[in-house]
């Protein structure tokens, strides 16, 4: 008697097509189990950043409006006098709000057509080992904290611009200007390199083909395809310009002024961060409601930019 009971409740194991359908089946199960985990983390986090955008907007309104009622809203915005810690305060931040959008629009003038040939060149054109320096370089010009621009600034470009254009002091709105310029390159270089670097090969060698030049076919064929690419990378760079304060406060003066080249001036940024420490009572609130002023500047200029360029790119 060679064959053998099998004991009772004792499933026989699955082997063949069956053991593998099984086995599918359950990776099947963890794969959907781990997909529907990264799902809830990454709306839970998308819930946390908006939550944190509708907090900060609240709390800027709740702090920034009261300033705003007791001075004026007229006073406020068109005012062109700043003198918070005088007998007769004034409130006046048109100064302001002038130097920060010609200081943004400046240095954008200046970076993205810079940025832009850069990136055309790191990715049509350099040779991988050249690509291999430089744009490590990029990324290590991004990491640099904001103060150190502010003191290369401060040693390098304000004793240049003094001496090259033979003013008394190199610190002022010129100034601010070209470092927001070289603090923009990062971002509007490396966005722009992944957008051009996402454009089919296909469409360039077809350009090729038709007896178009490599640079015909870069700037007319490459770049519009890009373009929503580097709108973005524009958009990101504005937004560093506006909002950057430490640098510019090493390099602009930080006086009160109405923006002029080479005079002194003060951003919407600086104003709040060199006065904040020392505040209190009206001008305090007058702070936040300069914070207020750059907050909803910031978003109708984001807005702006995603719809006409990335539009335009589309």
């Amino acid at each position: 008697m060679n064959d053998q009971v099998r004991p009772e409740g004792r499933e026989k194991p699955l082997t063949g097509p069956k053991a593998d359908a099984a086995s599918a089946s359950r990776a099947k199960r963890g794969r959907k189990l781990t997909e529907k985990i990264v799902e809830i983390i990454f709306l839970v986090l998308g819930m946390v950043s908006v939550a944190s955008v509708i907090v900060i907007t609240a709390y800027l309104i709740i702090s920034g409006l009261p300033a705003i009622k007791q001075i004026g809203l007229i006073n406020f915005l068109f005012g062109k006098e700043w003198d918070s810690t005088a007998a007769d305060p004034k409130f006046g931040i048109l100064p302001f709000i002038l130097t920060s959008v010609y200081g943004t629009a400046g240095a954008v003038v200046i970076g993205v057509p810079i940025g832009f040939l850069v990136a055309v060149f790191l990715s049509k054109v350099a040779s991988k080992k050249v690509r291999s320096i430089i744009e490590p370089a990029v990324g290590l010009l991004a990491g640099i904290p904001s103060v150190v621009y502010g003191l290369v600034g401060m040693m390098v470009l304000v004793p240049g611009v003094r001496k090259i254009f033979n003013i008394p002091d190199g610190s002022g709105f010129f100034s601010a200007m070209v470092v927001l310029s070289i603090m923009i390159l990062p971002s509007i270089i490396k966005v722009s390199v992944t957008a051009l670097d996402a454009v089919p090969k296909e469409y360039e060698d077809g350009s090729l083909a038709l007896g178009a030049t490599p640079e015909e076919t870069y700037f007319r064929v490459s770049v519009p395809a890009a373009k929503s690419g580097i709108a973005a990378a524009v958009v990101l760079g504005v937004g560093r310009a506006i909002g950057e304060a430490m640098a510019v406060m090493m390099v602009a003066g930080n006086v009160a002024n109405m923006p002029s080249l080479f005079q002194s001036v003060r951003f919407l940024t600086t104003a709040v961060s060199s006065e904040l420490s020392y505040s209190s009572g009206l001008q305090r609130q007058a702070l936040f409601s300069i914070a207020l002023v750059l907050f909803f500047f910031i978003m109708m200029i984001n807005a702006f930019l995603n719809l006409v360029l990335k539009h335009k790119g589309e």
